[in-house]
């Protein structure tokens, strides 16, 4: 009888790769400006207070309680979380500001800013749009999360979680679809590579 091996992290993982190929897809497909306008789009007030909302929960400081909450007091590896956040800024930032630091935001790539949805209050940066840094933290966390706990029902509620950060991007005018699709890829590579970090480091300790 052959056994299912499936996991909840795999799912996770399958998951966040059909997203990325979608975002990147549709970008190099239909051009990355018509595919934020599609997206970008003004839902009301009560939208921008609640994306304004989800994008604060995928900022770097998310970082702190998520090590106190799961590291400390839900007794998980401290450790790969750390490896992480690390390798998670790492692999955003060094494309931002040393291999693209010229690629432009939405705001500043020539769209008519008549077109652009934006919400008041928010600051609109105008370089270092790829990949997207909260999108990158939002799915880090979701992909650790499911990893760490190994729950099914946190496959479905981090997803949510992750897909709303990175939307927010685009609805606040800040990324491209494109870029949102960069970060799940830098979130994917990042929890691939903490693993194998916390391995080497475990076996290392063992002999």
């Amino acid at each position: 009888m052959i056994q299912n091996k499936t996991n909840p992290y795999s799912i996770a993982r399958t998951s966040a790769w059909l997203i990325a190929f979608v975002l990147l897809g549709t970008s190099a497909i239909w051009g990355k400006i018509p595919v934020f306008l599609f997206l970008n789009h003004d839902f009301g007030r009560i939208a921008d207070n609640f994306m304004l909302g989800c994008t604060y929960l995928a900022e770097g400081w998310a970082w702190i309680p998520y090590l106190i909450i799961v590291g400390w007091f839900l007794k998980k590896d401290k450790g790969i979380i750390i490896y992480c956040f690390a390798i998670s800024t790492l692999l955003t930032q060094i494309p931002k500001q040393i291999f693209f630091p010229n690629i432009t935001r939405p705001i500043a790539s020539g769209i008519d800013p008549n077109q652009i949805h934006t919400v008041k209050g928010v600051v609109m940066h105008q370089l270092n749009s790829f990949p997207s840094g909260h999108t990158a933290t939002a799915f880090t966390i979701f992909l650790l999360t499911v990893y760490l706990f190994k729950n099914n029902k946190l496959v479905l509620i981090g997803l949510i979680y992750a897909m709303l950060c990175g939307y927010s991007r685009i609805y606040l005018g800040q990324h491209f679809p494109m870029d949102v699709g960069g970060g799940i890829i830098v979130a994917i590579i990042t929890v691939e590579i903490s693993k194998r970090l916390r391995k080497n480091t475990n076996d290392i300790k063992e002999n």
